[in-house]
């Protein structure tokens, strides 16, 4: 039986590792991984993190991008690929163009599309932009739903999808983390080490959002920047992120402050070291709200709305909006509140067990007699 895995981005690596390992451990899989390579540089640190080197990458990065350019070359470049391998099932993975893309070629093809962390909603398709399109765009040529929790399938079955399609499997975002985590750790960035995470409360700080750039992203560093005013035990890291809107807006509320480190955005390995050992999170991140609660690291979703709110309603997430009060609120609260902290920091994480992948290659398998 042959699978051909196509992912682009370095969230999308980093969640289909485990599936890539999962499937070379099967000697009646022929596996074979394509990379369009939306992101070059992230993707690439992922890939030998993980130890993958793909058989095929389209290379399709140029700076400055549109989404009709990512669209059209990663459809050109996967036509190629999927004609020469000829596989029984492709795998995608998320919310990118490259997920869209792949599984519109796959379509194409007639080949069978297997859709990884889907049924995710926000219910607003502009929010994230374009995630939430090409979720939705991706499951209608989809034939087989891996749904990593009992919400998402129940997005599926609201927009009319047959249920024996649909697969729980719990999140490989789970899987990958617990890969790479280590107590004894050592960032390369010499400042990461020298930080008293035990006697400090220190915030970790992520914030890249298209919607949220202008007065949204002023008003949650603004908000951020009280809070450690506010509280002398409290220290922030935060990687900013290469846009330069965002280090634009970072520099100017942040830039000039003691405990307060903006340093260079990190690859995955080193930022999900981060982030086991820091006492908050704060993001408007997707993966984010996913991975930290599996690390006890409550979080705040700086978002006007999630399509993950299965950590909203367990409680390891609340959604806080974008207004400075309430961010600086909610955020003040946890720092000072130890038992507001505890219910956070110990509700059950949703979001799996660490073994979605080896429930997606066993439902593969059994699909396909293999």
């Amino acid at each position: 039986m042959k699978t051909l895995i196509v992912f682009g981005t370095r969230p999308e690596a980093i969640k289909m590792a485990p599936i890539v390992k999962a499937m070379e451990k099967n000697p009646n899989i022929e596996s074979t991984v394509c990379v369009t390579a939306q992101h070059r540089e992230m993707l690439d640190q992922v890939l030998n993190i993980f130890g993958i080197t793909p058989q095929y990458d389209l290379n399709i990065f140029k700076s400055g991008q549109t989404l009709t350019e990512i669209t059209n070359r990663a459809l050109s470049g996967l036509e190629k690929v999927i004609t020469e391998v000829k596989p029984d099932v492709m795998l995608v993975q998320g919310d990118t163009t490259t997920v869209f893309a792949g599984a519109l070629a796959g379509f194409y093809h007639k080949v069978k599309i297997g859709h990884v962390e889907a049924g995710l909603r926000s219910g607003n398709i502009y929010s994230p932009y374009p995630e939430e399109a090409n979720r939705k765009l991706t499951g209608v040529v989809t034939d087989f739903h891996f749904a990593p929790t009992e919400q998402s399938r129940d997005n599926l079955l609201k927009e009319g999808y047959s249920d024996e399609k649909i697969f729980i499997t719990g999140n490989t975002v789970i899987d990958a983390l617990f890969e790479v985590i280590s107590d004894d750790y050592i960032f390369e960035n010499p400042l990461l080490n020298n930080i008293d995470y035990e006697n400090k409360k220190v915030i970790l700080l992520t914030s890249h959002r298209r919607e949220n750039l202008g007065a949204p992203m002023e008003n949650v560093f603004t908000a951020v920047k009280r809070v450690v005013l506010d509280n002398e035990d409290v220290e922030v890291v935060f990687p900013v992120h290469l846009n330069p809107k965002v280090r634009e807006i970072a520099n100017r509320i942040l830039g000039d402050m003691q405990r307060v480190h903006l340093i260079e955005p990190i690859d995955y390995l080193p930022f999900a070291n981060l982030m086991s050992r820091c006492h908050i999170v704060v993001t408007d991140s997707g993966g984010i709200q996913e991975e930290a609660p599996s690390l006890g690291k409550p979080v705040l979703v700086v978002r006007k709305e999630t399509e993950r709110p299965e950590g909203i309603e367990a409680g390891t997430a609340k959604l806080v909006g974008i207004e400075e009060k309430n961010v600086y609120d909610n955020l003040n609260l946890l720092i000072n509140n130890g038992e507001e902290y505890k219910k956070m920091a110990n509700a059950i994480n949703p979001y799996g067990d660490g073994k979605a992948a080896e429930k997606i290659v066993e439902i593969i398998k059994s699909v396909f007699s293999c």
